[in-house]
């Protein structure tokens, strides 16, 4: 789980924190988890894949505010082996929601070219089906 300490230039005149931050926490968020599976961002790009992002939803709950730590739970939604969704939950400290949403990415070679992920990278397939299980049996 990653942890995001609100800051006072996330904020806005009313002292909330500005809805574009909640897309940054979860980036922030999915970095972290694929380098806790073992798939670093910058290990990925050196091995010539690249993730663009095809779709972000956010929904806020409750507002969030400097100086909170907010909770951002991640976890496999979906992953067809070419096209992976990780869905995210924020907590305050109390444990209250304030925010979940979802990232769609895609894997493509540097070309912009779709990779054969089952075929050429089997570990990243087999890591993202089985967090997908873990969800499913949650």
């Amino acid at each position: 789980m990653y942890t995001h300490k609100v800051q006072y230039y996330e904020t806005d005149k009313m002292g909330i924190t500005h809805h574009s931050n909640y897309i940054r926490w979860m980036e922030e968020a999915r970095v972290e988890y694929l380098a806790e599976l073992g798939f670093d961002y910058d290990k990925l790009e050196a091995a010539g894949i690249v993730s663009p992002v095809l779709a972000v939803t956010c929904n806020y709950k409750k507002p969030t505010r400097f100086p909170q730590s907010i909770s951002v739970k991640t976890s496999v939604a979906a992953f067809s082996g070419v096209r992976l969704t990780i869905a995210y939950e924020m907590t305050d400290e109390a444990g209250d929601t304030v925010a979940t949403g979802t990232t769609s990415h895609c894997f493509l070679k540097e070309s912009g070219r779709p990779i054969r992920m089952k075929k050429d990278y089997p570990a990243l397939y087999d890591a993202f089906f089985g967090e997908l299980k873990k969800t499913e049996s949650v």
